[in-house]
């Protein structure tokens, strides 16, 4: 890639480019938040999430003070909650350093938590103009296509690589077009598998995978391990309509609520003898739907029951329908669960 190329890319960006409500803003918190919704979440679902978050908690002071109970309950359905923790973390440390908003110090930036390369160079590159290249699975696609790259793109080295060569590139006065031109093209023509369209991209002339006819053979990846199977049996314990959540103490969705369950596959005889017999609870058992859960390394098969109790809880951690669904956070594994069943008039 030449200067004249990423002209071409930055006068496409400012033809093409989303509406979307980061991009009207420079504040550096702001931007902060939008890049950590879209790690591993569609721009899509993020909008809403985004706007309903940044209206609860408008300034990096505000995110620090929250409680952890709001703020997963706003991150409720993103997935991947250990992003909203390090998010509190890294206000309440940016607080501690008597700043009101991120510092624009690099090495300052990524001693802070949840800020690794890729989330530094954005807010440095689009917020505060800083010369500091931003480099996402979109923009290691397009390079990857561009370069014709040869190594995996998983590979540390390689990303250090592209760093090193966006750096030399990136024009110092459009740090921000820069940056998000590149997201852009990975993310809306520079497509991955089947589907790029090279025909519009601003790029073509230099890719030299397009050049080649060798579009689809990048980027090269390692072969991904397999997810792991884990079984589980789930119990939602019911009782005039108020259903028993717990708060998790698990590594996995840790901090949320959910329902109680067991780490492997139980029949309706086995829970049956458990409950009944076994700890003696007056109840009916209803078998719901099987479920399936997938996260990034995990999945999860959930065989489900309804717990109807026929005497009065011993706990206090029953709350109704709308109590659960309002002012408390179910990650979706569970949450689906509990949808379904009232999509069926169960609860």
């Amino acid at each position: 890639m030449k200067q004249t190329d990423i002209k071409e890319l930055i006068k496409w960006y400012t033809e093409n480019k989303r509406d979307l409500p980061w991009r009207r803003t420079t504040d550096p918190y702001k931007i902060w938040i939008s890049e950590v919704m879209l790690q591993q979440t569609r721009v899509e679902t993020v909008i809403n999430y985004y706007t309903t978050f940044i209206k609860e908690l408008p300034t990096i002071k505000d995110l620090a003070q929250v409680s952890e109970d709001k703020l997963l309950k706003l991150w409720e359905g993103l997935g991947y909650y250990s992003r909203a923790k390090n998010l509190k973390k890294c206000a309440e440390q940016v607080i501690q350093l008597g700043l009101t908003n991120l510092p624009q110090e690099e090495d300052v930036l990524k001693n802070l938590p949840g800020i690794g390369p890729y989330t530094a160079g954005a807010i440095l590159s689009i917020a505060y103009q800083k010369q500091v290249p931003a480099i996402d699975g979109n923009v290691m696609r397009v390079l990857a296509r561009v370069y014709e790259e040869n190594r995996s793109i998983l590979e540390n080295k390689v990303r250090k690589s592209y760093e090193e060569t966006l750096q030399k590139l990136m024009p110092e006065n459009y740090t921000r077009e820069f940056t998000e031109g590149f997201i852009e093209l990975g993310a809306r023509v520079c497509l991955p598998k089947g589907n790029p369209l090279c025909e519009q991209c601003p790029l073509q002339k230099c890719c030299q995978a397009y050049i080649h006819s060798k579009v689809l053979d990048y980027p090269v990846k390692k072969v991904k391990t397999k997810r792991k199977t884990e079984e589980k049996t789930v119990l939602i314990f019911a009782y005039h309509k108020t259903y028993a959540i717990t708060k998790r103490k698990e590594s996995l969705l840790n901090g949320l609520y959910g329902f109680p369950s067991y780490p492997y596959k139980m029949s309706l005889e086995e829970i049956t003898e458990k409950l009944i017999k076994e700890q003696n609870i007056n109840c009916t058992i209803v078998p719901l739907e099987e479920t399936k859960h997938i996260f990034s390394h995990i999945e999860w098969h959930m065989t489900n029951y309804l717990i109807n109790l026929q005497d009065p809880p011993v706990k206090d951690n029953f709350y109704s329908k709308e109590e659960i669904l309002s002012k408390y956070s179910l990650p979706t594994s569970f949450r689906k669960i509990f949808i379904k069943i009232s999509e069926y008039d169960i609860l």
